[in-house]
């Protein structure tokens, strides 16, 4: 057998050929926020005119790269990063791990998961918060500041929840998530067996305990590697159709939203509608919380 193995070698570079990796390299896709990113504490440090925003970024880029060395450490051949907060050009390039892609701006069909189809092997989430109207976790919120809150097919979700919701669509498992304790327990509960690293521990809305950034960071390495390499393509999780509840904390944007005919309204303050795909209702989730502008 082991001369017939030589044989076969021998003849595959005689030709120009190489051997067959036996286990193919995995493609991995890593959405960032920065809300539950390591060492970011205060609304100052979360938008681009805030005294600490480039603090933030710095930070920001490195718990990303923390997972990016995971991901390649766990079998990744390749890693696409979604820059998923604000604007969505907080990552600088030139800070990132060189082997990653990046995809920047906010002007996404798709937002926090723009980029992510059935060709990828892995899902990670990094630097996430927990959702809006959630009593203690660090800058709770869905989407931005509109909404109160987001249902679908009868579930309450944050931006994890939904995001998940994405990666079930095509196959793809998502197999880490970081941010606070609040966050990280709120997508667990959506996504069973996922790895969730606690950066920081919520008091309450405002207040809270941060992990050492460097043992953060080797936790994110970690909870990637073991993610990446233990991950396996999971059926598709599809319903027959998403029936979107979308709850505003004001009366202006139900006004202007039902001028789309599909669009119900169920209260004062909340509309309704239902699509055949998560895709096309991730678009329209998005379109109603982020390109309204009632001003």
């Amino acid at each position: 057998m082991k001369r017939l193995t030589l044989l076969t070698c021998s003849l595959c570079l005689a030709a120009g050929l190489t051997a067959p990796s036996a286990q193919p390299g995995k493609k991995v896709y890593i959405s960032v926020d920065m809300e539950g990113i390591s060492g970011v504490s205060g609304p100052d440090q979360t938008s681009a005119g805030g005294a600490e925003y480039a603090r933030a970024r710095a930070l920001m880029v490195e718990d990303a790269n923390a997972a990016i060395r995971g991901a390649f450490d766990g079998g990744a051949a390749s890693v696409l990063v979604n820059d998923s907060h604000g604007g969505q050009r907080n990552l600088l390039p030139e800070d990132l791990d060189p082997r990653a892609h990046l995809i920047s701006h906010s002007f996404k069909r798709h937002g926090m998961m723009e980029g992510l189809d059935e060709t990828f092997d892995a899902v990670l989430f990094v630097g996430y918060h927990a959702k809006a109207g959630a009593p203690r976790g660090l800058f709770a919120h869905t989407g931005s500041g509109v909404v109160a809150d987001l249902q679908i097919n009868g579930r309450s979700a944050g931006e994890g929840g939904m995001n998940a919701l994405m990666a079930a669509w095509y196959g793809v498992p998502v197999v880490m998530v970081s941010g606070d304790d609040v966050a990280v327990a709120e997508i667990e509960a959506s996504v069973p067996g996922i790895r969730g690293v606690i950066v920081k521990r919520a008091l309450n809305v405002l207040a809270l305990e941060q992990k050492p950034l460097a043992q953060a960071r080797r936790e994110i390495t970690e909870a990637a590697r073991t993610g990446v390499a233990g991950a396996a393509k999971v059926e598709r999780q599809r319903a027959a159709v998403y029936r979107v509840v979308l709850r505003y904390r004001n009366f202006t944007y139900p006004e202007i939203a039902t001028a789309f005919r599909e669009i119900e309204l169920v209260a004062p303050d909340t509309v309704a509608f239902t699509r055949e795909t998560m895709p096309e209702a991730y678009r329209l989730i998005r379109v109603l919380y982020r390109f309204i502008n009632p001003d």
